[in-house]
């Protein structure tokens, strides 16, 4: 058992504090099902294109890195609060409603609003397994190697959707 005071000792998580974080977990579980909506939709939207097998990718990878906070959720007996999750998908539909110049088809603009929508998404769990990575140098109960993977992933994924977003721009509005 960890000294009181220790890296690894829980034993200082007030109530409020424990509180404060399963609200800010559930959070971020509600981007997280967002952010796969999305991306699941703007890989569909792109099928049989490179960017399409890009963000098929990065589905594929936040559906794990999904997973991962729930893993993450678990262990810290932080329970799911489904009307989050549920909001997180609904607003992910909300989005779709958008005056974008069409009104029943896709518009040019969709991909790159999508994309800058991602990249918001992804540095916004960037912090987050920043912030879990910090809480792991007390809590034992967090595998920070994992969250150091985590966040190294997050990070290539945000660097890798700004090209994806430049592109799209470059290609939409022209370069100059």
């Amino acid at each position: 058992m960890p000294a009181a005071g220790s890296p690894t000792d829980n034993s200082e998580s007030t109530p409020a504090t424990a509180a404060l974080l399963g609200i800010y977990l559930n959070d971020h579980l509600a981007g997280a099902t967002g952010g796969l909506d999305l991306v699941r939709r703007a890989a569909g939207a792109h099928r049989g294109t490179t960017t399409g097998q890009a963000l098929e990718r990065y589905a594929a990878e936040i559906a794990e890195d999904r997973e991962a906070l729930l893993d993450m959720m678990r262990a810290l007996d932080v329970p799911v609060r489904r009307y989050k999750v549920i909001a997180g998908w609904a607003g992910e539909k909300l989005g779709r409603l958008k005056p974008n110049g069409k009104l029943l088809e896709r518009s040019p603009l969709s991909s790159l609003i999508e994309l800058e929508a991602l990249r918001l998404g992804v540095e916004g769990k960037v912090s987050g397994w920043r912030t879990l990575r910090a809480v792991a140098e007390h809590d034992s109960r967090l595998d920070v190697k994992r969250l150091e993977v985590l966040l190294s992933r997050a990070s290539e994924q945000a660097d890798n959707l700004e090209e994806l977003r430049t592109r799209t721009a470059e290609e939409l509005f022209g370069s100059g």
